[in-house]
């Protein structure tokens, strides 16, 4: 089983949005025995809160739901027991970094690496943005997505061989 953790800053926008479509993807692919996903924020503000509302909203648009996940924070297991980590911006990746211990370095990195020909680095903060910031931050989320799927389709292929 191949565990991803994707991280934001409040754990109510960006990365229950990437866990919701990781996890929708995973279902698709009929991969639920072999990964699974999870988000956290790198602040507790937001601790047991529902995802934003703008979030839930154009999550179901495209028929992902995430209205049941809870905000929690990153905390230093969880460089334990994930197998990746992925952060939304280079301020999650930094933080990241920071915290983890050296032999976990290589498990860290950004959920856009997973999306070259999406024309962006990191998934823009919607929160204080319009719906338009939302649909934005949802198709660059969905580019990692899909990346990353291919990803780990070919690993769990090596892993199986």
């Amino acid at each position: 089983m191949k565990r991803i953790l994707f991280v934001c800053t409040g754990n109510i926008c960006r990365s229950p949005t990437a866990e919701g479509l990781f996890r929708h993807r995973i279902r698709e692919a009929g991969l639920e025995d072999r990964l699974s996903g999870d988000s956290a924020g790198t602040q507790g503000y937001h601790v047991g809160d529902a995802p934003d509302p703008r979030a839930i909203a154009e999550a179901a648009r495209h028929g992902v739901e995430i209205g049941d996940l809870r905000a929690r924070k990153l905390e230093r297991a969880d460089f334990e027991r994930f197998d990746l980590l992925l952060g939304m911006d280079r301020g999650h990746l930094a933080l990241m970094r920071r915290l983890a211990p050296p032999p976990v370095q290589a498990r860290i990195g950004l959920l856009l690496a997973h999306a070259r020909d999406c024309g962006q680095t990191e998934v823009p903060d919607p929160y204080y943005g319009a719906e338009a910031q939302y649909r934005l931050s949802y198709r660059l989320i969905d580019a990692g997505i899909a990346g990353l799927m291919r990803y780990l389709a070919e690993t769990v292929a090596r892993d199986n061989s």
